[in-house]
């Protein structure tokens, strides 16, 4: 199957209450544990590259083994950008393969944000590609992103309606108290779902996207911690938020840092226990079983898109 665009997921999800898994993936491992997962339950995947991803495993590799996972488990599979910075590296990535993108301008003035947007969607759009905007910004540090909670703010209902209309965006990211990396909360959890609930009113029928919301899953940081780890405080969103939010007008639930947490914790554990291994499949195997476990409680418990596909 090719890769597809966003638009029929998205339409699904939101009319089925329902939110798609927008998974960040950096090598062959995490995607054949994603892709194992869905297709065991049979759900629609957003497979997404963020640009140190990018600079990491290298364009062309990430194309060909995202391609592969479609051609294995004939799934509904996007290929987005996270976080895309700029007009060039969207650009990039829609002439070379990528079916969606992100442009994030939320760290410019609200003119010049729409400005930028416009740009990427007046060029994505020419090439049969969606784009998610971003209005708000999440505190956190992931790859390249390193934002402040100072510099952080949630995003502005009141501005959503001329965003979208002004930019021509597929889905719009919105900043609710979620935040990127594994320390997401000193205190309490709380997203602000009254303005969740504003901005659907305002956007009817819009497709709304959720970043940092892995929950941060404890099993996977008391292992990083007893192998040598050091992770006081890890904490992420609770999955009843994030469930609720699936039920509303979130259609894309991004979720990288669990991941993460999985890889590192199950190879620090597999490694303690077996000191004279050397062979990296044997440790990146019980690492891509973990992933796959992992992905499938999310699809199934969280996001709700498990027979979807």
């Amino acid at each position: 199957m090719p890769l597809v665009t966003t638009k029929e997921m998205f339409k699904k999800a939101y009319e089925g209450g329902y939110a798609i898994g927008a998974f960040n993936v950096n090598n062959m491992e995490i995607i054949q544990g994603i892709t194992e997962a869905a297709k065991e339950v049979n759900a629609p995947l957003i497979l997404q590259v963020s640009a140190g991803a990018r600079k990491y495993a290298n364009h062309t590799y990430l194309m060909i083994l995202v391609e592969a996972a479609a051609i294995d488990t004939q799934l509904p599979i996007c290929l987005h950008l996270d976080h895309g910075d700029s007009f060039e590296i969207c650009k990039a990535c829609i002439d070379g393969g990528f079916t969606s993108v992100m442009i994030d301008g939320s760290h410019l003035p609200f003119e010049e944000n729409i400005k930028l947007t416009k740009q990427v969607v007046d060029y994505a759009h020419d090439h049969g590609v969606v784009v998610e905007g971003e209005l708000g910004r999440l505190a956190g540090v992931e790859d390249d992103i390193n934002v402040s909670e100072e510099e952080s703010s949630y995003t502005k209902p009141e501005e959503v309606e001329e965003f979208v209309a002004r930019t021509g965006v597929d889905s719009l990211a919105v900043a609710i108290g979620t935040s990127h990396g594994a320390y997401k909360f000193k205190g309490e959890p709380e997203l602000r779902f009254d303005i969740l609930e504003e901005i659907a009113r305002r956007l009817p029928g819009f497709p709304i996207v959720l970043h940092g919301a892995s929950s941060v899953i404890p099993e996977f940081v008391e292992k990083i911690n007893k192998y040598g780890g050091n992770m006081p405080g890890a904490r992420g969103v609770p999955e009843d938020m994030l469930r609720k939010a699936a039920r509303s007008a979130v259609c894309k639930i991004n979720i990288d840092s669990d991941l993460r947490l999985a890889m590192t914790g199950t190879i620090r554990e597999y490694l303690a226990q077996h000191p004279d291994h050397f062979d990296p499949r044997q440790y990146l195997r019980p690492a891509r079983e973990a992933i796959k476990e992992l992905v499938k409680h999310k699809l199934i418990h969280v996001l709700g898109c498990d027979g979807k596909a």
